[in-house]
């Protein structure tokens, strides 16, 4: 049986603030060189037994990836070239580690330039100049590992219940969660006034789960679940399991992370949340369930 460690946000809050802007740097990384996808679907990273990884990017000389490896604790750069890179993961700035890394980039001929402040966080320090966010707590890191390597399989499995279109299970390091959406393949009404990004990334109806390890808004990791649009009602709809709900500060469905470790069987109640969530917005927003699904 999988193991599903505790992850309390306020034990490892400066770890995560830590490894959510190097995923950032990475990511942006990827984000640079890839054509874009629908939905931005070229940004993301994905899960690994080992931890994280960018999947091939194009260069010029071919292609190369990184993996951040939080069982050695490296991030390990692999070109189609044959050469292979590591940097090493410890307590270390945002800034030393934004310096090594664009010097092993260059050292491997790639020439990259990203947006250096962080998105969708709430400290905007540029990557370069971030000194302040300087902690990496070993293990905190392994149990973050295990709960992606474990929530990676269970979305897989909710993912092949659905025949439309649906995303990858990958990682996005701006809002530093993990997710997997379903699409009922009609466009969505255009939304006044949001930035790019959100126009590309709700052109189309969704519904959307996945697992996010909190903030300092809602400092608790938990599991979600929400509709774009969001149908008229679904803050009403009864989902499962009992601890899950509405959450009218976030304004999504909620399923704590705690309650579903302890749970009997933390897979089937993460399943069960991911699948009354779905039904709930699917039915609201009259989606051809019957196409669409096993």
């Amino acid at each position: 049986m999988a193991v599903w460690p505790a992850l309390p946000f306020a034990d490892w809050e400066k770890t995560c603030d830590t490894l959510h802007m190097w995923t950032q740097i990475v990511g942006k990384t990827r984000m640079a060189l890839t054509p874009l996808d629908n939905h931005w679907w070229n940004v993301p990273l994905y899960v690994t037994p080992r931890g994280l990884s960018t999947s091939a990017i194009p260069c010029t000389n071919g292609s190369f990836s990184m993996e951040f490896d939080l069982v050695a604790h490296q991030l390990l750069f692999l070109s189609s070239g044959g050469v292979q890179h590591s940097m090493r993961l410890f307590p270390r700035s945002v800034a030393d580690f934004y310096a090594e890394y664009m010097a092993s980039l260059k050292s491997l001929g790639i020439e990259v330039k990203i947006y250096k402040v962080p998105v969708e966080f709430d400290d905007v320090t540029p990557f370069d100049q971030d000194q302040h966010h300087a902690s990496y707590d070993t293990e905190y890191v392994e149990r973050f590992r295990r709960i992606l390597v474990n929530s990676d399989r269970v979305f897989k499995q909710f993912r092949s219940r659905f025949l439309g279109k649906c995303s990858p299970v990958h990682f996005f390091w701006g809002s530093f969660d993990l997710a997997v959406t379903r699409f009922s393949g009609r466009r969505a009404p255009e939304r006044e006034g949001v930035d790019p990004v959100t126009r590309e990334a709700y052109s189309h109806e969704v519904t959307s789960c996945g697992f996010w390890p909190g903030d300092r808004r809602f400092p608790h990791a938990a599991f979600y679940a929400y509709s774009a649009p969001v149908p008229p009602g679904l803050e009403k709809e009864p989902v499962h399991p009992a601890t899950a709900g509405w959450n009218t500060q976030l304004g999504e469905f909620i399923f704590k992370y705690e309650d579903a470790r302890n749970a009997a069987s933390p897979d089937e109640s993460i399943l069960d949340f991911c699948q009354s969530t779905y039904e709930a917005g699917a039915k609201l927003a009259q989606w051809d369930r019957t196409s669409l699904e096993r």
